[in-house]
C-alpha cells in the first residue's frame, strides 16, 4: 500500500500563517481558533499547507489505511478547503445551514468565512469532529 504523502510535521502553525496574505491570515487564525475550541486539540501542520486538529486512523474497504486529522483546513488561492475524516454527505443537515459552499468527498470549500454562518460552521465542525472515521456505505 502507498503511504500518505501528507503527514503531520513539527512546523510552526503561526509561522505558516505569517506567510499568508493579510486576509488569508486573519481567516486562518479565526478558523484555527474555532477548530481548537471544537476539538480541544492543538493545531498541527500536515505537510506544508494544511492545519489539522486531532488524529484519526482510517481504513477503507479497499484496504488502504493511514492517519489523517479529524478536522482541518488549508487556505488556498481563492478559497478555504475544510477537511473532515468522514464522508461529508453525512453532514447534509449541517451543510444546509452553512451558507455558500461546495463539497468534495471529504472536503468543504468556502470562498471566505464571511460567506458562511458562523454558528452553522461551529455546528458543522462539531459534527465532523464527532463523526471522524465514519463513512457512508
Amino acid at each position: 500500500m502507498n503511504e500518505n504523502k501528507t503527514k503531520p510535521t513539527s512546523e510552526d502553525v503561526a509561522e505558516f500563517f505569517a506567510t499568508l496574505s493579510n486576509e488569508q491570515r486573519q481567516e486562518s487564525e479565526t478558523l484555527a481558533a474555532l477548530m481548537h475550541e471544537v476539538s480541544n486539540e492543538p493545531a498541527v501542520m500536515w505537510g506544508t499547507s494544511i492545519v489539522g486538529f486531532g488524529r484519526q486512523h482510517y481504513k477503507y474497504a479497499s484496504g488502504r489505511e493511514g492517519d489523517w486529522m479529524k478536522i482541518g483546513f488549508a487556505p488556498r488561492k481563492g478559497r478555504l478547503s475544510l477537511y473532515a475524516t468522514c464522508d461529508v454527505t453525512l453532514l447534509k443537515d449541517e451543510l444546509a445551514n452553512l451558507g455558500s459552499h461546495t463539497t468534495g468527498k471529504g472536503c468543504i470549500y468556502i470562498r471566505h468565512l464571511a460567506d458562511v454562518d458562523e454558528a452553522a460552521l461551529r455546528v458543522l465542525l462539531e459534527a465532523a469532529y464527532a463523526q471522524a472515521g465514519t463513512y457512508a456505505n
